[in-house]
Parts: C-alpha cells; sequence; structure tokens
C-alpha cells in the first residue's frame, strides 16, 4: 500500500449504506485513497468534513433532510478546502448545475465504472474541474451574459494564459510546468484573474475563458 501521508483522504457521504460499503471496498484496494469516514446525510457530512478535513468528498444528492447541494453550500461557507464530487443519476441532470454554481469541483453518475471513479477523485484532487459538454452548455446558457464581461481588458497576456489554461482542465501544477513558472506563481495569477474577474471559483473562471474563447 502507498505512504499514508501522500493518500487521498476521502469522505463518503450516501444515505445508503450497502452504497457506502460498496464504495469504501473498492477504494480501499486503491493505493493513493484512502477512505477517512462516512456520513448517512448532509448534516452529518457538513460535519464530518470539518472534522476529518477530507481531501475530496463523494457527496449524493438527494438524501432525506439537508441535501447533497445544501451541505455543498455549507462547506463553502466555512471555507473547508474539501473538492466535492458530486454524485447524480441521469435522472437528476437538474441537479448538476446547481451543484457546480454551488462549488462542486465536478460530478459522476451512480453507475459509473469503478476505475472510472477512482480517476475522477484523482482527478478533482489535482485540481481538473469535470464537466461533461452538455453540462458545461448548461452552464454557459443559463450564465449571466455580462458576469465578467467588460473586465477581461484588466487581465495581463500572462494570466490570460493562465486562464486558458484552467479552462483545459489544467491543475496548478500542470499550468506551472507549462508556463516555467512556480505554482506559488501561478497561485496568485489564479487569484488575481478570480478577482478581477469578480469569480468565485476555478469553475466560473473556465466557464469564462470558453465564453470568451481563451480555450486552446
Amino acid at each position: 500500500m502507498g505512504d499514508r501521508s501522500s493518500r487521498i483522504r476521502v469522505l463518503l457521504v450516501d444515505d445508503h449504506q450497502v452504497v457506502r460499503r460498496g464504495l469504501r471496498t473498492f477504494l480501499e484496494v486503491q493505493e493513493d485513497i484512502e477512505v477517512v469516514g462516512e456520513a448517512g446525510d448532509g448534516d452529518e457530512g457538513v460535519a464530518r468534513a470539518e472534522e476529518l478535513r477530507p481531501d475530496v468528498v463523494l457527496m449524493d444528492v438527494k438524501m432525506p433532510g439537508t441535501d447533497g447541494i445544501e451541505a455543498l453550500r455549507r462547506l463553502r461557507a466555512l471555507d473547508n478546502p474539501a473538492k466535492v464530487l458530486i454524485v447524480t443519476s441521469f435522472t437528476e441532470q437538474r441537479t448538476v448545475v446547481p451543484a457546480l454554481r454551488a462549488g462542486a469541483s465536478g460530478y459522476v453518475y451512480k453507475d459509473i465504472d469503478p476505475e472510472a471513479l477512482a480517476g475522477a477523485i484523482r482527478s478533482v484532487h489535482a485540481g481538473h474541474v469535470l464537466l461533461q459538454p452538455e453540462v458545461a452548455g448548461a452552464l454557459l446558457s443559463q450564465d449571466d451574459p455580462h458576469t465578467g464581461s467588460g473586465r477581461g481588458g484588466t487581465l495581463t497576456e500572462r494570466e490570460r494564459e493562465v486562464l486558458g489554461l484552467i479552462a483545459d482542465g489544467r491543475s496548478n501544477r500542470e499550468i506551472a510546468r507549462a508556463l516555467v513558472l512556480s505554482e506559488k506563481t501561478v497561485k496568485t495569477h489564479v487569484s488575481n484573474i478570480l478577482m478581477k474577474l469578480d469569480l468565485a471559483d476555478r469553475t466560473q473562471a473556465a466557464l469564462w475563458a470558453v465564453r470568451h474563447g481563451l480555450t486552446t
């Protein structure tokens, strides 16, 4: 098994115990992933995330009481740094856009292949945003076309390069490597981009870049 200190710490939040058990059984055989806890509803999920400080939260949407989206909003209000990967079904696609707007790093469908799930966890942990094309389109069509518009001219050429790479799904480490910068410098550029465009997170930044033609 991998070094515990380098493993991705995952919290499972789902109201079905059999689902949590199945997820735990699979994920615990991954050398680089460690399931650090479980929760059966949104309230417990928020409490456990604050207690355990996981790297990634695998969050079901439909749960009794506090659902996954409200739990996600609470985590963001608490500035909890965990990446949240939403679990949904094909019949619940309408929940994906609100989840991404609330700060989710992406989503997976409940019938996802186990290996693909592990890959998704690794991807969001690395800083990627998981967006299916149809969901990106839905976000763009619902987005206020004036959000951040007119502010693009305030970006430096380097910030525009960084923004384009964010839209391509690159992590800070990958951006640093591509532009021959330090990760600390990239983080500064990302913060400046979000501030200048009045955007909340990387997902919104990626969508702004798509809308304004900054993708490669």
